[in-house]
């Protein structure tokens, strides 16, 4: 490893360590301060965040950018504020009868140093969310953003810089290389939001300094499309949440389950969403394109093969756009070996595969790894919650799509390969926080009988407490 890298990394690690040493529990006032001036750094900077993001992605929509990127950490910051002093209070917990008077008292203190790793797709919100729970939980926060973007991390490095003091936050911008040996800092918690494959060596990375780590990975997320959904609706709102962002999203829908004699008019229904909402695709402003070369390439590579085993490609457009936007595709017949039905599309492909029973359906999703989002379209009430009892995803939507994301008042985060851990909203705020229970003995405690020498009244109390308890 670079040892000027080293060392730039350790100093600015322990500049913060040495200011959260001199201020472990940072007053409610000073919390509000550093989230307000978050919030403040993103209403004035929205525009500017949103044109540096679409440079990165060679064109993204300004629109896409300002309400997943700027809306959600200003909602996110907001509703820290609002809850943050209920948050900190110490929360009095039930103490069992046999331990009375005493009292037991549940403190939470903010851990330290947390480092937030964010991704390329949304490059603000998914490093500024993480810092809006660590900062209200009362750490400081290191963020290595994407190399990926290099535009928006360093306006972002910029911006955190002018309006944040670099023992309370700070932005370090650099290559892969720079962001594997951030990983191997030691941190009191790291949090990280990635691939499933990066995500294996983070964890094991923090694991050689203890380092508690949150993991927001990804996974097939499925949409199951029951006999009672609504196919008009249903398709509108699988084509919005397929194609937002060009489909590079964590939650986006990876693939339908769908009855096998509605495969044919949902599919034309789709693509009908698809034309009305993106009427072309080539300089269409709102459709946003595929971050890099690379990535292209790949979902390129994804349709070709699909093909060559038999698969039918549906695409919305008979366009051939000279940049990086992708003509939007619907993959039917797919065989269970095609690479798209593999990997983690993150694209504006949508393979759909038919199921003759619910279960079969079900099968087919427990089958794979248990992935961050599940949706589930239909009206009908038993067959929805029979779907939620059989299935394990980091969380779900009912009749739409990427929405659970935004509720500040539910945890957000994975299970299984899709991740570990969680945040938004207090989920976040825990996340960033040790919770140390206190019990508070009284000075007319009994406890003195349970001290040596032992003898019948001990037996006798150690009974009365089994009767009891």
């Amino acid at each position: 490893m670079d040892t000027a890298l080293q060392e730039r990394l350790h100093l600015a690690l322990t500049a913060q360590r040495r200011a959260f040493d001199a201020e472990r529990m940072p007053s409610y006032e000073v919390r509000r301060d550093r989230l307000e001036r978050l919030l403040a750094m993103t209403r004035q900077h929205g525009e500017a965040l949103a044109a540096a993001m679409a440079q990165d992605f060679g064109h993204r929509a300004r629109q896409e950018s300002l309400l997943a990127d700027i809306f959600t950490v200003e909602a996110g910051a907001r509703h820290a504020l609002k809850h943050l002093r209920a948050w900190m209070k110490p929360r009095r917990v039930a103490t069992p009868l046999h331990f009375l008077p005493g009292r037991n008292v549940l403190m939470r203190q903010p851990l330290g140093v947390v480092g937030v790793v964010a991704p390329w797709n949304y490059p603000y919100y998914l490093a500024m969310e993480p810092a809006v729970a660590a900062l209200a939980a009362g750490n400081r926060v290191l963020i290595k953003p994407s190399e990926l973007t290099p535009a928006t991390s360093e306006l972002m490095a910029r911006l955190v810089a002018e309006h944040f003091k670099p023992e309370e936050m700070l932005v370090i911008t650099g290559d892969a290389e720079v962001g594997k040996a951030f990983t191997q800092l030691p941190f009191d918690h790291l949090f990280f939001t990635g691939s499933t494959a990066v995500g294996r060596h983070v964890a094991q990375a923090a694991a050689k300094n203890l380092t508690p780590v949150t993991l927001e990975l990804g996974g097939k997320s499925p949409a199951i499309v029951d006999r009672s959904a609504d196919l008009a609706l249903t398709a509108s709102r699988l084509a919005f949440g397929k194609l937002f962002n060009a489909g590079q999203t964590c939650v986006a829908p990876d693939y339908l389950l769908v009855p096998r004699e509605l495969i044919e008019p949902l599919s034309q229904q789709i693509l009908a969403e698809m034309r009305r909402m993106y009427p072309r695709i080539a300089g269409n402003a709102d459709y946003t394109s595929i971050a890099t070369p690379r990535h292209h390439a790949r979902l390129q590579g994804l349709i070709a093969d699909a093909a060559q085993r038999g698969a039918r490609v549906l695409r919305t457009h008979d366009e051939q756009p000279d940049d990086r936007r992708l003509v939007p595709a619907l993959l039917l017949d797919v065989p269970a070996d095609a690479t798209v039905m593999q990997e983690e599309i993150f694209g504006p492909l949508l393979p759909i595969v038919g199921y003759d029973k619910v279960d079969n359906a079900l099968a087919h999703v427990n089958a794979g790894d248990r992935p961050l989002a599940l949706y589930w379209f239909g009206q009908d009430g038993a067959a929805r919650d029979h779907v939620m009892a059989q299935t394990h995803a980091g969380g779900v939507t009912v009749n739409d799509c990427l929405w659970h994301l935004g509720q500040e008042d539910q945890p957000f985060g994975g299970v299984g390969a899709s991740g570990m851990g969680s945040y938004h909203g207090e989920w976040g705020f825990r996340t960033f926080s040790k919770e140390k229970p206190l019990f508070i003995q009284s000075r007319f405690a009994g406890t003195r009988l349970f001290q040596p020498p032992y003898g019948p009244t001990f037996e006798r109390l150690l009974g009365l407490l089994k009767k009891i308890v």
